[in-house]
């Protein structure tokens, strides 16, 4: 593999993923414009769609700031939830609080509250918005199951998730995600509920309604598949930027590597079927498939393959 940088690799992840993120709000107004297009009058000229576009865009801007602001608290709030973790109090584990501690300190950053999952699988995640929500939670068998210098790393690994505000950062792209998600019902409801209407005895206004529907539906299908494309890249992307944080704040990047060869095959947390919840942890890996079907694995992937991130810690 080709040699590359820690601090080459750390900028390369954030500028595409800078990239992929400003391509969520450019989707939406594409295919904004896209069903103008579709469904415009037959004397609509291209002017014409383009001017319309522009007197729907604030109106369309406004809904999006609204679901977002809607979706942002849901989002956070469901996150503490899905889990059941529970705080882990010092006096239970000082082990662990003392490597937390020393690499906050050595991070120039606040603590962060320390919770853990009663489950033997290995597996951690941060979580978190601000300086009052930062949580670091680990499952209690990586604490076991780990030595010091593993899991120190990992521990880095999710203080550094922290530090890039990669949380805010999966939340934004669920939502956007999601967006589209509720679009897709709400056509495929919709017209259900046309054709119920049609069969009592629509008119010629239910067919052009429907043929509306179905360009809606069409479109919001595609942007549902593009943004998901989006999200899951920006998530392997922070994945490779959280490697790279821990090895450049423990000095050890061979000591992650070891613990991702002992998460790998031992990350399932039967509590944790939320699929945007079980993005978050160091760990996701996806169903396996054959043939044809693993390159689509791949590209809906929530992580790299841990292989990948051995190699690439390897060779720092």
């Amino acid at each position: 593999m080709k040699y590359v940088g820690l601090q080459t690799q750390i900028w390369k992840n954030n500028i595409r993923s800078t990239i992929l993120l400003m391509m969520f709000p450019l989707v939406i107004l594409g295919l904004a414009w896209l069903f103008i297009y579709f469904t415009r009058p037959e004397y609509y000229t291209i002017d014409d769609v383009t001017n319309t576009f522009l007197g729907v865009v604030p109106w369309l801007v406004a809904g999006v700031l609204v679901w977002f602001l809607i979706a942002w608290y849901a989002n956070t709030s469901m996150i503490r939830r899905a889990t059941g973790a529970k705080p882990l109090e010092r006096k239970e584990n000082k082990r662990v609080y003392n490597l937390v501690e020393n690499l906050t300190i050595a991070a120039g950053m606040k603590m962060p509250k320390v919770n853990i999952i009663e489950d033997n699988s290995l597996n951690a995640f941060a979580s978190g918005i601000n300086n009052r929500t930062y949580t670091v939670t680990l499952s209690r068998g990586i604490i076991n199951k780990l030595n010091d210098e593993e899991l120190e790393s990992v521990i880095a690994h999710e203080l550094s998730h922290i530090r890039n505000r990669d949380v805010r950062l999966l939340i934004v792209s669920i939502i956007f995600v999601g967006i589209f998600a509720f679009l897709v019902e709400i056509m495929l409801r919709s017209l259900f509920y046309s054709s119920m209407g049609r069969r009592r005895g629509g008119g010629g206004d239910g067919r052009g309604r429907a043929i509306a529907m179905l360009i809606a539906l069409a479109l919001a299908i595609a942007g549902f598949f593009i943004t998901s494309l989006f999200r899951f890249a920006i998530s392997r992307k922070r994945e490779y930027m959280a490697d790279a944080g821990a090895a450049q704040l423990t000095k050890r990047p061979r000591a992650l590597a070891s613990a991702l060869r002992k998460i790998s095959g031992n990350s399932k947390i039967e509590a944790v079927s939320r699929k945007d919840v079980a993005q978050l942890f160091i760990d996701n890996p996806p169903e396996p498939k054959k043939d044809l079907f693993s390159f689509f694995n791949g590209l809906f992937a929530t992580h790299p393959p841990i292989e990948k991130r051995i190699a690439v810690l390897e060779q720092f």
